[in-house]
């Protein structure tokens, strides 16, 4: 408020400042208020993630016992000051856990990873239906708010590694709930994601190839260097800050291209995967998602997946509330349960009957 206040008294005065030609004070006015701003934003940030973990347990206490981890994964990448006092240390961050109500100790569960999306976001209860429907299945569910989540601050915020570093937070999130929980079964691990979180889990089975036993993407990110050409530039900003990649993928291709899952097909082995895009998607656009498939049908992999036709919703047609949503998680889960085992998989019909999709 104090902050907003004071852009609005500054105003008349940085309109003085510009029409004398872009006065020394007018820009240092400027960047003081941008910062101000900024860091105002972050500050809402932080309330709504309280806001957003009490919704959390409300939500989903019924079914699951809820909890918030405060772990770490490997050092920044890329250090303003590499001899400052702390440069090096692991990237602290935290992670929510999601425990079915009926979990036997004595027992062993599958584990899902559930990375979020977002160039910066975090784990909202936008995926409530989701943490409930896995739940009831039997899984347990941990979904990081790696490096770069909102939320947290701006230091958090700014050690945003999009498609780097922020897939090792994921993989020691994995590696994390198998050393803590001795109910978990190491060998029954399935990673899921949208979006960004697509991207994630793509990255993930990737580089850590025996590591997961079934993988789901979803509207991938798959190929940044396509995505910097249909985006604008406020959109490329994001990437080209100094606290991130520093540079376009004009002037760094290879960087952009290491980030990028369609360039990395070589490195998948077997990992049971399904992949889902749909052609509306405003988000990410369906060429991404095609390359990516074209580039691992090019490698001879195997692997599952359906570009859907028009589905309502978009880049959300299958995290939504609609019926035929529901009926193509359905689908996911079909896919997790056949190779993680869950006690309670969804019973249904041998074949879903979903309208405007191809192979």
């Amino acid at each position: 408020m104090i902050s907003r206040l004071l852009f609005l008294i500054m105003i008349p005065s940085m309109l003085y400042f510009q029409a004398l030609g872009q006065d020394p004070a007018f820009e240092q006015v400027k960047r003081q208020l941008n910062n101000q701003q900024e860091s105002f934003n972050h500050r809402m940030d932080q309330l709504q993630k309280l806001a957003d973990d009490l919704l959390w347990f409300e939500r989903t206490g019924d079914v699951a016992y809820v909890d918030k981890l405060y772990i770490y994964g490997p050092p920044q990448w890329k250090e303003n000051n590499p001899t400052a006092m702390g440069a090096g240390n692991p990237v602290k961050f935290w992670t929510y856990a999601f425990f079915p109500k009926s979990l036997d100790p004595n027992r062993k569960y599958p584990l899902i990873l559930l990375p979020h999306g977002g160039v910066h976001a975090d784990f909202t209860t936008y995926y409530t239906h989701i943490i409930r429907e896995l739940v009831s299945q039997g899984y347990v569910v941990a979904a990081p708010e790696y490096r770069g989540s909102t939320g947290y601050g701006r230091s958090h915020y700014e050690k945003i590694d999009y498609g780097g570093l922020e897939n090792e937070d994921v993989y020691y999130t994995r590696n994390y709930m198998i050393e803590n929980y001795d109910f978990i079964d190491k060998n029954r691990i399935g990673i899921i994601g949208w979006s960004h979180g697509g991207l994630i889990t793509l990255m993930n089975i990737f580089d850590h190839p025996d590591d997961y036993q079934v993988a789901f993407a979803g509207v991938p990110v798959s190929d940044l260097i396509a995505r910097m050409g249909y985006y604008d530039q406020g959109y490329r900003n994001l990437f080209e800050a100094d606290y991130h990649i520093g540079q376009s993928a004009n002037d760094n291709v290879a960087e952009y291209r290491r980030r990028s899952p369609a360039w990395n097909t070589h490195k998948y082995k077997d990992t049971p995967l399904l992949i889902h895009t749909n052609t509306n998607d405003d988000d990410v656009n369906v060429l991404e998602v095609e390359h990516l498939i074209k580039s691992l049908k090019a490698e001879g992999k195997k692997f599952d997946y359906v570009i859907f036709e028009d589905i309502p919703g978009g880049h959300s047609f299958d995290r939504m509330d609609t019926k035929i949503a529901k009926e193509i998680r359905v689908s996911i889960y079909k896919h997790l349960a056949k190779h993680l085992k869950p006690d309670h998989p969804i019973d249904t019909p041998k074949k879903l009957q979903i309208a405007g999709y191809r192979f």
